[in-house]
């Protein structure tokens, strides 16, 4: 079983950057495929950023240039830092883990694991 805290949400204005993190507990996050998903109300939740166990990455293309996803295993801590934010990722963030962790996908079925989410609000 695993714990997921997100943290690091927060209102900006667009252009700017934020770094969003997610702390695991209850079990060593590095066997995990891990991601970020984000979903704003009426819509389903969209696969943003993904990293398997080899630390292979997966954008959405959206993202893609702006967004780096990356993992400190000593620290069982998941990172998104978003730069160049635009009003469209205004939205709810959520970290996910998935038992299978060889591989990462952007289809949030893959995933068993999930936090509660933080809020980003881009406005322009």
């Amino acid at each position: 079983q695993v714990q997921l805290v997100e943290s690091g949400g927060g209102s900006v204005q667009s252009g700017g950057s934020l770094r969003l993190s997610c702390a695991a507990s209850g079990a060593t996050s590095s066997t995990y495929a891990m991601g970020w998903f984000r979903q704003v109300p009426g819509k389903g939740r969209e696969g943003v950023a993904v990293i398997d166990t080899n630390e292979r990455t997966l954008y959405a293309y959206s993202v893609k240039g702006r967004f780096t996803i990356s993992r400190d295993n000593a620290k069982n801590t998941l990172y998104l830092d978003m730069d160049s934010l635009k009003p469209e990722d205004t939205a709810m963030y959520f970290c996910a883990a998935g038992r299978r962790g060889e591989v990462a996908y952007l289809a949030s079925g893959w995933y068993d694991y999930w936090g509660q989410g933080t809020q980003v609000t881009v406005s322009s």
